[in-house]
C-alpha cells in the first residue's frame, strides 16, 4: 500500500475532510473487510489493464464518484470496460464498497486518495474518458484555487486521456460551470462538444442521475452537463 509523503500531500488536489458522519458498523466493516480488495495501489498504476481479471476493451475514470450510482451503472451497462473510481471521502467509499459487494462486478477498481497522484502515474493516453460530476465548488473566492478544474489538473487529463478521448463535468453551481468552460478554452487541449444551444441541458447518455443531484433539482438548481474532447495528436 502506497503511503503520501508530506510532498504528496502538500501538492495534491484534494482539500477537504476525510470522514463526515461517524461510520457506522457496516461502513466500517466495508472499508475493513472489502477495500483491500477493491483498491488500486499507486505502485500498480503504471500497469492499469493489468488490475482486472480478464481482458478489458478500454478504461474510464471517475473522479469523487459520491455514493457510487453513476460508476456502478456505468461499470454494469459496460462490462466490456475497465473502470477506476476516486472518491477520497470515506463516506461515500463505505456506501459503494457495500453496494459493489451486492453487484459482485469484476470490472471497478477504487483509489481513496487525491485523483492528482493517481493521474500523474498513469500511462499517458491510457484513458477512454474521465467524469467529474458535482464536484466541490468552493464557493468562497480564496478558495477558487482549491476547484479541481485548473490548469494543471486539466494538464493531468490531458495526459492521461488518449486524443479523441472525453472528459464529462456537471455541475449545479453556474459559477463553476462558467469557471470550467473558460478554464478549458484557455487550456486548449480539449473542446466542448456542444451543437445546440441548450446541449447543456441534457443529461450524458444512460445517465442514472445521482443522489446529490436529485437534491439539488429539489431545491431549484439547474444541472449543467458539459461533454469535452481530447483534441487530436497533430499529425507526424
Amino acid at each position: 500500500m502506497h503511503v503520501m509523503t508530506q510532498d504528496e500531500q502538500r501538492h495534491g488536489a484534494f482539500y477537504g475532510r476525510r470522514v463526515g458522519k461517524a461510520l457506522r458498523g457496516v461502513q466500517q466493516d466495508a472499508i475493513a473487510r472489502l477495500l483491500p480488495t477493491y483498491r488500486l495501489d499507486l505502485k500498480d498504476a503504471a500497469a492499469p489493464r493489468d488490475l482486472f481479471p480478464g481482458p478489458v476493451a478500454g478504461l474510464w475514470l471517475e473522479i469523487g464518484f459520491g455514493g457510487g450510482e453513476h460508476l456502478l451503472a456505468h461499470a454494469i451497462r459496460r462490462p466490456d470496460m475497465g473502470f477506476i473510481g476516486v472518491e477520497p471521502f470515506l463516506n461515500g467509499m463505505a456506501r459503494m464498497l457495500v453496494d459493489l459487494e451486492a453487484s459482485a462486478l469484476s470490472n471497478i477498481r477504487l483509489f481513496d486518495q487525491d485523483a492528482a497522484l493517481l493521474l500523474d502515474r498513469l500511462p499517458a493516453g491510457c484513458l477512454d474518458g474521465a467524469d467529474l460530476f458535482y464536484p466541490d465548488p468552493w464557493p468562497k473566492r480564496r478558495h477558487w484555487k482549491r476547484r479541481f478544474v485548473r490548469p494543471d489538473n486539466l494538464d493531468r487529463l490531458a495526459r492521461a486521456i488518449r486524443p479523441g478521448g472525453s472528459f464529462r463535468f456537471a455541475s449545479d453551481v453556474t459559477d463553476y460551470v462558467g469557471w470550467t468552460l473558460a478554464a478549458v478554452r484557455d487550456h486548449g487541449a480539449f473542446h466542448w462538444t456542444a451543437e445546440r444551444a441548450d446541449d447543456w441541458r441534457r443529461p450524458f447518455p444512460h445517465w442514472p442521475g445521482t443522489r446529490y443531484e436529485a437534491k439539488a433539482v429539489e431545491d431549484g438548481r439547474v444541472p449543467t452537463y458539459l461533454t469535452f474532447a481530447r483534441a487530436q495528436a497533430p499529425a507526424a
